[in-house]
């Protein structure tokens, strides 16, 4: 009589371990990047004393009087949450178009000052932004910028450009050749093959970018912090000055700000998520 064969039952109870693992490996990544979300949004909706009450600490009561707080103590707040808003569509909307250009120009065009720029942009991304940030202040002054939304818009695409240039790149570099080609011997000029082939064809990339740009915009807290004052002040500065505050911090009013603040870009990012790991991947596979 033959002796069993358990190497089939081997592999099998092999791949079941691995298996398990990787889903206990990614329940605690998952588990270590929600919990401080679900953190705030139930703090948003608990009584300001049960919040970080240790006898109350798993009891549970939902309010809105949080949200209500936050209205008649921080009335400019969606004020402000309206200036994030303008500032990250309008920054992603004009370092879309420049990325967009720019990627085609350097997926499509070769010579030694383009690559000389492009490390050049790489170089100006490594640096922290508070170098870039502080020798700009008397420039914007003396432009009579300061406060407004407009400095914002312009520094987040000058910070990101770079960043969205060579995601476009990636893209348009997969695209073939012979479709510029076959449109330029049909009488198309380059601004119609960009309309109506590049653009089409590299949505997926456009998409990628503008996902890093609003989060940038959305959260950033530097330049906003440096460059504005009352008109132009975003979200993120006015939350800085809730923990700041004189009479103390109210949580359950920061809170509240908190998610406000973080739940629309969360709805975002979820929204477009497939797009945004295949701007991660670019490129990966051309070979």
């Amino acid at each position: 009589m033959a002796a069993p064969d358990f190497s089939h039952a081997t592999r099998k109870l092999r791949r079941l371990l691995l298996a398990l693992l990787r889903m206990s490996a990614l329940a605690l990544v998952l588990l270590w990047s929600a919990f401080p979300i679900a953190l705030i949004v139930l703090g948003s909706v608990r009584p300001a004393a049960q919040i970080f009450a240790e006898k109350n600490l798993f009891a549970f009561s939902a309010t809105t009087q949080n949200y209500v707080n936050l209205w008649k103590r921080w009335p400019d707040f969606f004020h402000n949450l309206a200036n994030s808003l303008l500032i990250a569509l309008g920054a992603t909307a004009l370092t879309l178009v420049v990325s967009f250009l720019a990627g085609y120009v350097y997926a499509r065009r070769q010579g030694r000052w383009l690559t000389a720029s492009a490390f050049f942009m790489i170089l100006v991304r490594l640096l922290p932004p508070i170098v870039l940030t502080l020798p700009l202040f008397p420039a914007v002054n003396w432009l009579m910028l300061n406060d407004t939304r407009t400095v914002l818009i312009v520094l987040y695409c000058a910070f990101f450009v770079s960043l969205g240039t060579w995601i476009m790149k990636a893209f348009i570099d997969q695209l073939p050749l012979e479709l510029e080609e076959a449109a330029a011997i049909d009488g198309s000029t380059l601004w119609q093959t960009l309309w109506h082939i590049i653009l089409p064809l590299s949505h997926a990339g456009l998409i990628a970018t503008s996902v890093f740009i609003m989060v940038f915009a959305w959260n950033d807290f530097l330049f906003a912090f440096i460059f504005t004052a009352v008109d132009a002040k975003t979200a993120p500065v006015v939350i800085s000055e809730m923990v700041g505050a004189i009479d103390g911090v109210d949580w359950g009013i920061l809170f509240a700000a908190a998610t406000c603040q973080l739940l629309p870009i969360l709805v975002f990012v979820l929204l477009v998520q497939k797009y945004l790991i295949a701007g991660l991947s670019a490129g990966a596979a051309k070979g």
